[in-house]
This record gives structure tokens, sequence and C-alpha cells, in this order.
């Protein structure tokens, strides 16, 4: 499986998601820190739920690092993130 299936699948698995798009940009970083071989290492995130209704930025930041603990771990370097409740 690789690294935005296994990000995606987890993602679904603990959030109610109404929207989402991950979109790999290991393109944009090759040669810099992080950069690896084959890409799968800089990713860019948007995810709508309403699970983030009424909590701010950083709460929200923190359940997705909390979810991607292992990804962020390891193979993932960056991660750009737009984090909405379906309000917004």
């Amino acid at each position: 499986m690789s690294v935005a299936e296994t990000i995606e699948q987890k993602l679904r698995a603990a959030l109610n998601i109404s929207e989402m798009e991950l979109v790999d940009e290991s393109h944009k970083h090759a040669g810099h820190a992080g950069a690896r071989e084959g890409g799968e290492s800089h990713y860019r995130l948007m995810v709508v739920s309403p699970d983030f209704t009424g909590k701010n930025r950083v709460a929200r930041q923190r359940e997705i690092y909390r979810i991607l603990k292992q990804e962020m771990a390891g193979p993932v370097h960056a991660l750009s993130l737009d984090i909405r409740s379906p309000e917004e």
C-alpha cells in the first residue's frame, strides 16, 4: 500500500470526512532535506469534517498529527494542512 493510501485509510477510519483531497507534492521538493527517492514525502491535505466543528486550528492539526503519528515519524517529511468544518 502506498503512503497516500495509508494516510487516506487512517483518516477515513478515524474521522467522519465529508471531503478530502491529498496531493503528493514531493516532486516540488526533489533534492531538499527530507525528500525521498520516489516521492511520497511531501503532501498537501485538505479535509472537511464535522468532527472539527468547534475546534480551533491547533486542535484540528493535533488530531491529524495524532492519527498520522507513524507516517510523520517515518516516510512523511512535510504535511501542509487545510482543515475545515462543513460550515467553513
